[in-house]
């Protein structure tokens, strides 16, 4: 019998990222009710988003036949417990909708 791995880790990786976009979710629920035009903060998101991706992907890459032998991984992310990257999911599903201003 064979176990796949990979739906556990995707689960475990998109999880967290919905509950960051649900921790912003009521604030962006009062910004659309104003009526002003949209922007996107890009400098939010390409310090704060972009990082908190790339440790994201790290953590699945391994798991994937792409990633299986050629990209380097990080040790932090491979030896360490799963809150790095829970931390940074959350952060990655707060900020994809904190740059959304009016």
């Amino acid at each position: 019998m064979n176990f796949e791995l990979l739906p556990v880790v995707l689960f475990a990786t998109i999880f967290p990222i919905v509950i960051g976009l649900f921790l912003r979710l009521p604030r962006l629920l009062i910004e659309i009710k104003e009526n002003k035009q949209w922007t996107f903060d890009w400098v939010k998101f390409i310090a704060i988003a972009l990082p908190s991706l790339y440790i994201i992907s790290m953590s699945i890459l391994p798991f994937l036949q792409l990633g299986e032998g050629s990209i380097k991984i990080p040790e932090i992310i491979m030896v360490g417990s799963p809150t790095i990257q829970i931390i940074a999911s959350v952060v990655f599903g707060y900020i994809l909708l904190d740059s959304l201003k009016k």
